[in-house]
């Protein structure tokens, strides 16, 4: 499994930002069901923590309290991308930001997770 994120860049507070994560490999495109994909972040100096997670079968989603109600994620199946999309930022969503792949449960922790991309950065200036 293959993960590609992009879509970050410089925005003021409270301006909005859609990051995208391409996936390709054959095993998640024949094997949807048991899939997650999971959104992290990681400001400098500080821990890569959980954002948000989504069902790539189901399309069921799991929020972080610290972004809920101003993130959302969703996919396009065809397009085998899944989407963050977040509203309202504030100068403390700056990190570089990362989607990975699981067929582990648990996928609020990075540690359950086998595949990542590389990170896309989200700069918020206030």
């Amino acid at each position: 499994v293959q993960l590609q994120a992009s879509g970050g860049g410089l925005v003021q507070a409270g301006g909005s930002l859609r990051l995208s994560c391409a996936i390709s490999g054959r095993t998640i495109s024949s094997y949807a069901i048991g899939w997650f994909i999971g959104w992290f972040r990681q400001a400098p100096g500080k821990e890569r923590e959980f954002v948000a997670t989504l069902s790539w079968s189901g399309g069921g989603t799991y929020i972080a309290n610290s972004v809920k109600g101003r993130f959302t994620t969703s996919r396009d199946n065809a397009k085998n991308t899944v989407y963050l999309q977040m509203d309202s930022l504030k100068p403390e969503d700056t990190a570089v930001y990362f989607c990975a792949a699981t067929r582990k449960g648990s996928t609020q922790y990075r540690e359950n997770y086998d595949y990542w991309g590389q990170g896309t950065e989200v700069t918020v200036s206030s």
